[in-house]
């Protein structure tokens, strides 16, 4: 490999932010020796990971001894495994060598890292003074870091999911004007949509509405409006800290680490750093979810101006709500002739409504259907009949007729009532 310059590689390794902890204790001493590193090709970005975990089990040794110097030298050790940790990536953006793999491996070996140096340090001071706080601490250690690393994955996913969404939408929204215009779907979207954020980090030092402006056509997506517009003095701060490449997250978990593992032991303070550094990862921790709220309700925002008026396609029609009350309406669809009752004549038997009680017909209602009285001569022949009947089935005495009225009662054979032959 081509010898490099130190300007060089801090340029190609250096992030354009970083930890405020990494940039100042870090980043000097981790570039210096990366150019010496970088020199040997056995040495992959995976086995500094090796090193800097096995360093940093070292420094867990250290610290379960429990004595000044033993926190001394653990606490120098931790900070060598950490700048070992820096170098990997660093070696791996150098070398243009790195892999899945292993920025996973690096992820898993700082847990790792970070579990037994924690119950090391506080276990040690335990068993020195029996204080059963440093217990409550180590846990409460593990907790933090683990929430931290976990929380900013999260959010990072979702943060990722909701310009995926935006530009999916947009999409969908472009190639639906197109067809309507009846223009090629295949030809190049107009307008490429652009994130806000984005632009922020690739120009630390200008404005959001400058760059909004000079992004001309694009469809610019500011995510983070919200937040700029309640705290109209963040973009000053993030500017001043940004010009020495220091992210505005003052206190995440690498400062929170290296104040238990490194400030804390040095000072002699291990329960007090840890209280005050736990604190101080709360309340920043509260203000990213705070800020990614407000992100939420941007895109909820976002989502509804970029969604196309909804179709009529299986919707129901106004007047459709009407009842048959409302037909009289003017301008009513159903009012016309064609939707009424048919005439008498046409269909005798049509009746939309049930006729109501004579009691209850209003004085200027007339009867749809009448019942007209049967002929004299009809009624007489039935009158006949009945009695017929009736002379028949009950013209017997008393004693030969089956009691039907008695309780329990069945007659003896069952018929139809004008068939005498089965009863009795």
């Amino acid at each position: 490999m081509a010898k490099l310059s130190l300007r060089a590689v801090q340029k190609l390794t250096c992030k354009k932010r970083d930890a405020w902890w990494t940039v100042i204790l870090v980043d000097p001493v981790a570039t210096r020796m990366l150019i010496v590193i970088a020199r040997f090709n056995f040495i992959t970005p995976n086995r500094v990971t090796w090193a800097a975990l096995f360093v940093g089990l070292g420094s867990a040794g250290f610290f379960l001894k429990g004595d000044l110097q033993s926190l001394i030298i653990g606490a120098a050790l931790y900070h060598l495994s950490f700048i070992l940790d820096c170098i990997d990536g660093k070696l791996a953006r150098l070398k243009g060598n790195g892999t899945v793999f292993g920025g996973w491996l690096d992820y898993v070996f700082d847990r790792i890292r970070v579990l037994f140096c924690a119950l090391a340090l506080m276990g040690g001071q335990y068993l020195r003074n029996g204080d059963e706080r440093f217990l409550l601490a180590a846990l409460m250690v593990v907790f933090l870091d683990m929430l931290r690393y976990v929380d900013a994955l999260q959010i990072y996913k979702m943060r990722m999911s909701m310009r995926t969404k935006i530009e999916k939408v947009t999409r969908e929204r472009q190639e639906a004007e197109r067809a309507a215009a009846d223009e090629d779907p295949a030809e190049p979207e107009a307008q490429q949509i652009r994130f806000m954020e984005d632009l922020l980090r690739e120009n630390p030092e200008a404005e959001a509405e400058v760059l909004k402006e000079q992004a001309g056509a694009g469809h610019v997506v500011d995510l983070h409006a919200q937040f700029r517009h309640r705290f109209p003095w963040y973009l000053r701060v993030r500017q001043a800290l940004l010009r020495s490449r220091i992210r505005p997250h003052l206190i995440s978990g690498i400062e929170f680490q290296m104040f238990v593992f490194i400030v804390g032991p040095l000072i002699g303070r291990i329960l007090l750093t840890t209280v005050v550094s736990a604190i101080l990862l709360g309340i920043f921790e509260l203000i990213i979810m705070y800020k990614f709220w407000l992100s939420t309700r941007d895109f909820t925002q976002v989502m509804a101006e970029l969604a196309q008026p909804p179709s009529g396609a299986g919707s129901i029609a106004p007047h459709l709500h009407r009842g048959r009350h409302r037909r009289g309406v003017p301008g009513d669809p159903l009012a016309g002739p064609e939707f009424q009752a048919p005439p008498a004549h046409e269909d005798p038997g049509f009746q939309p409504y049930p006729e109501p009680y004579p009691a209850y017909r209003a004085p200027d209602q007339q009867p749809t259907q009448t019942f007209q009285p049967l002929p004299a001569p009809a009624y007489q022949q039935m009158t006949q009949a009945y009695q017929q009947v009736r002379a028949q089935g009950y013209g017997r005495p008393a004693q030969d007729r089956p009691a039907y009225g008695a309780p329990g009662a069945v007659p003896p054979h069952h018929g139809h009532p004008g068939d005498r032959e089965g009863v009795g």
